[in-house]
């Protein structure tokens, strides 16, 4: 059982990682996702760029201790992102892309909020009154 508790967490934190990058654009369509977004966004970067731990990474390095494997050597990027998916020498322009993809959601979803009718119909209510 652990094992395949091992697989689902790996799973679900490839699905954490497409939300990271791609989720903004669900807020053009689910508005108020954006505020989950955010917050996944946040995260991302913390556990990139400080050490905390990702909770995820603990948990399917709990669930394969108790098969008896150590932890995910380097961690969950290191062990099935760099080098498997991304080669490392692309890792600059995939960051360069991500950060670009993020900044176009956030745009997009700004623009998509100011032109929505519900705030045109607030607005033109407020200046007839």
């Amino acid at each position: 059982m652990p094992g395949l508790l091992a697989n689902v967490t790996t799973v679900v934190h490839f699905v954490a990682l497409l939300y990271i990058g791609l989720g903004g654009f669900l807020a053009w369509h689910w508005r108020r996702s954006i505020f989950v977004h955010v917050f996944f966004a946040a995260w991302g970067v913390l556990v990139n760029v400080t050490p905390v731990p990702c909770p995820l990474t603990a948990l399917e390095d709990w669930f394969r201790g108790m098969q008896g494997l150590g932890p995910l050597p380097g961690g969950f990027n290191e062990y099935y992102i760099y080098d498997e998916i991304i080669p490392r020498p692309l890792l600059p322009v995939v960051a360069v892309g991500a950060i670009v993809l993020l900044v176009v959601s956030y745009v997009g979803v700004w623009v998509r909020w100011r032109r929505s009718p519900v705030q045109r119909s607030g607005s033109s209510a407020s200046r007839s009154a």
